[in-house]
């Protein structure tokens, strides 16, 4: 990536007198394409730079400020702006360190009109399945970031990162009664992603999880058994564990694991990492937002909490060091400590024994939406599929069905952990900003729940 002239007075300017400061350099291409029913309503396609400034002073305050205009007079004065002053010396850049994770087939090199019949053809598999089906909405993504990273420390980072996002959301009705299906693929990968994932089988995944709700029966309501199977993607680990191991809010005292590293917080069966360094994995970088490098990241191993994800800000705060995780949405915004892919290791169980250990209870294979308190782990989820286990064999499909709990509770109770492995993608939220991530757990079986549905 080209950096303008000036930037290395730029720099010096801002982290005069500072404890730490450094620019973000961001240039990100993206094409975007939405079919709606049987028309295409959405086609962008556009180009985004800017430079983001940060100066994290004595006291541990972070000033920021970003900008389009990439002049050395304007940074200058963003610079003075934000307490730097002007350097007599100029300290010279380290070596520059780059790179990019593996990409196959690069979107952009792959004819528009090919992306365009894709997603056509993929509209067209989920509503020829039933005439039961009433909306279809398809989704492509391309997304190309070039990243710079230049801090007061001599670091010289850049990085380009390649993401490509298919999704397909359907909504059937049968006598009044709506149901949707929603399935989504993508990952740091080229259009290679649709060797994996044909678009005709995400569509029709999505399709067929929408009418087998349609038929499915009210869940029943109550404490039971509930086995989590992996399919359901890591959803539970992320929202009602993960948040309360990023930095800003164990350290801040935030979280319910505040204080407690090295103690007891889970069933010795779990083991909880975060590893942005896997290959193809939506939450994957090589570099973070901050130039450190990617790092594999034990949060709890085997029931012990052994870590947090910390960005610089925090780690110079409470004197740890940065383990790769300071993450931003863009140049406009600061970085803070936040997941990239978030996952239970597989353990030691088959995941049919999981299922056939259970009398009567519920199997969770996706998981919707929902409400988390990152600072107690109390959570509410959604299930968009779920079955009945009767006699430990996986019985009827049920809907309406909700999971009440607590996280960190959860994770001290579960008694058997799958061999398998299975991944979700996403876009997690936290202050206004969002990034993209991945998480995954094995089949887990929780030995009670409250379930939310209907009571007899």
């Amino acid at each position: 990536m080209e950096l303008p002239g000036g930037t290395d007075k730029v720099l010096a300017a801002l982290s005069a007198g500072a404890l730490f400061a450094d620019l973000y350099f961001e240039n990100t291409r993206a094409l975007r394409i939405v079919l709606e029913g049987e028309k295409i309503e959405e086609l962008s396609a556009g180009e985004d730079a800017g430079v983001g400034l940060r100066r994290i002073e004595g006291d541990f305050e972070t000033r920021y400020a970003f900008s389009n205009d990439f002049s050395t007079g304007t940074l200058l004065a963003l610079a003075r702006r934000l307490g730097g002053r002007e350097a007599r010396s100029v300290q010279d850049p380290g070596p520059r360190a780059s790179g990019q994770l593996p990409v196959k087939v690069v979107p952009e090199e792959v004819d528009l009109s090919r992306k365009i019949a894709l997603v056509k053809r993929a509209g067209e598999v989920a509503r020829r399945l039933s005439p039961e089906i009433r909306q279809v909405r398809v989704l492509y993504q391309e997304t190309e970031k070039r990243l710079a990273m230049l801090d007061s420390e001599g670091g010289w980072v850049e990085e380009t990162r390649v993401y490509t996002l298919f999704a397909v959301q359907v909504v059937a009705e049968r006598e009044g009664l709506l149901q949707q299906g929603y399935e989504p693929v993508g990952g740091t990968m080229g259009f290679e992603l649709f060797e994996e994932h044909p678009p005709e089988e995400v569509a029709r995944r999505a399709a067929e999880r929408a009418l087998l709700m349609l038929s499915a029966r009210r869940a029943p309501g109550g404490r039971m058994p509930v086995v989590l199977s992996s399919e359901a993607g890591g959803t539970m680990i992320h929202e009602a564990v993960g948040h309360g191991l990023e930095a800003d809010h164990a350290e801040e005292g935030f979280s319910v694991y505040a204080g407690r590293l090295g103690e007891r917080v889970a069933s010795p069966l779990i083991t909880v990492i975060d590893d942005p360094t896997l290959p193809g994995k939506r939450g994957s970088y090589l570099f973070d937002d901050e130039g450190v490098p990617a790092e594999k990241v034990i949060l709890i191993e085997n029931g012990v909490l052994k870590n947090f994800l910390y960005d610089r800000a925090t780690a110079l705060k409470f004197g740890k060091t940065p383990n790769g995780h300071g993450r931003r949405e863009s140049y406009r915004y600061r970085p803070i400590p936040r997941m990239a892919n978030t996952y239970i290791a597989p353990g030691p169980h088959d995941p049919g024994e999981i299922v056939r250990s259970v009398d009567r209870g519920l199997l969770v294979k996706k998981m919707g939406g929902g409400e988390v308190n990152p600072v107690t782990g109390d959570f509410v989820f959604e299930v968009t599929e779920g079955y009945l286990i009767e006699d430990g064999e996986v019985g009827e499909p049920v809907r309406g069905a909700t999971l009440v709990g607590n996280g960190p509770e959860v994770l001290r109770i579960i008694d058997m952990v799958g061999r398998d492995l299975g991944f979700g993608i996403g876009t997690c939220g936290k202050d206004g900003q969002g990034v993209p991530v991945s998480d995954a757990q094995p089949t887990l079986r929780i030995p009670e729940l409250i379930v939310g549905g209907e009571v007899k």
